[in-house]
């Protein structure tokens, strides 16, 4: 995984660049009828249900925009909020206020949603050994707040980005000619360019996962698309030699099935890519 200190840069890119794209050369709505002195004060409204994340994101957001402004927050990240509860006020400049609006919603709405969802799955996994992982199917230029609202829901972060992991799918082993190929080629690569790199290798049948083992210094495998008794036989088969992932029809209805067939750890895009916003309001007060 990427270090602390590059979440946190790739967090300021993101609020830079989403900043840049809603405000432009200013907020003329806002320029047009209020002037530059008015102070003013707003409420984060829940209108929903779920777990609230995004908060301290929000902050960010706000000192981004003007680091007068002032918030005091009523409930944390990784609550549970119902329809009616106050998350937090903020005060400062009308102005600025209604310039972070937009984004402090945008932001938060979408990464509750995460949250909310990844915290049912952590809840279905309760009494097992298994964690669940998000992926790489995150909004473009958003990733990092997605990927933060996955830690806030309870699970964990899979590889960030490209650079992070090596991780071999069907159509790198394609290809490459063929798994044994692939993974050779790819701990050259890593020799040569001085590279202390994670492999992930996909398999797509036993076959393949024997042949990963054959290969060895693999640090996971990913069981893309296993039924239920194949992945049983699966772990059994790679036992300790590494790390074991489920991948694939992973729902509310199969997450706890594949859990329980021994695998280390569980990955969704739909974490990420099938969410509805949870439904916040930003009311002056």
């Amino acid at each position: 995984m990427i270090s602390k200190a590059q979440f946190e840069k790739e967090l300021q890119i993101l609020i830079s660049n989403a900043i840049r794209e809603d405000v432009g050369d200013g907020d003329h709505s806002s320029l047009a009828c209020i002037p530059a002195s008015a102070q003013g004060k707003a409420k984060l409204l829940v209108k929903d249900e779920g777990i609230i994340a995004g908060v301290e994101f929000a902050k960010m957001i706000f000192d981004y925009v003007d680091p007068s402004m002032q918030v005091e927050t009523f409930i944390e990240d990784g609550t549970p909020v119902k329809y009616g509860d106050v998350v937090f006020h903020v005060s400062g400049s009308s102005q600025s206020i209604l310039k972070a609006e937009r984004m402090v919603l945008n932001s938060m709405q979408r990464m509750s949603a995460i949250a909310t969802k990844t915290n049912s799955y952590v809840k279905l996994l309760a009494g097992t050994n298994t964690t669940v992982l998000d992926t790489r199917k995150t909004t473009p230029g958003f990733r990092v707040a997605e990927k933060w609202a996955v830690q806030i829901g309870g699970g964990e972060n899979h590889r960030f980005a490209l650079y992070d992991m090596i991780m071999l799918k069907d159509n790198h082993i394609d290809f490459a000619g063929g798994i044994a190929l692939a993974i050779a080629k790819t701990k050259e690569y890593l020799k040569q360019t001085n590279r202390d790199l994670k492999i992930i290798v996909e398999a797509r049948n036993l076959g393949e996962v024997a042949e990963i083992l054959a290969s060895k210094g693999v640090y996971r495998i990913l069981l893309d698309n296993f039924d239920y008794d194949t992945t049983k036989k699966a772990v059994a088969l790679i036992g300790d030699s590494c790390l074991t992932e489920s991948s694939g029809n992973i729902n509310e209805e199969t997450i706890r099935n594949y859990a329980e067939c021994g695998v280390n750890y569980i990955s969704s895009g739909a974490l990420t890519h099938s969410v509805y916003n949870m439904d916040l309001s930003l009311k002056a007060i």
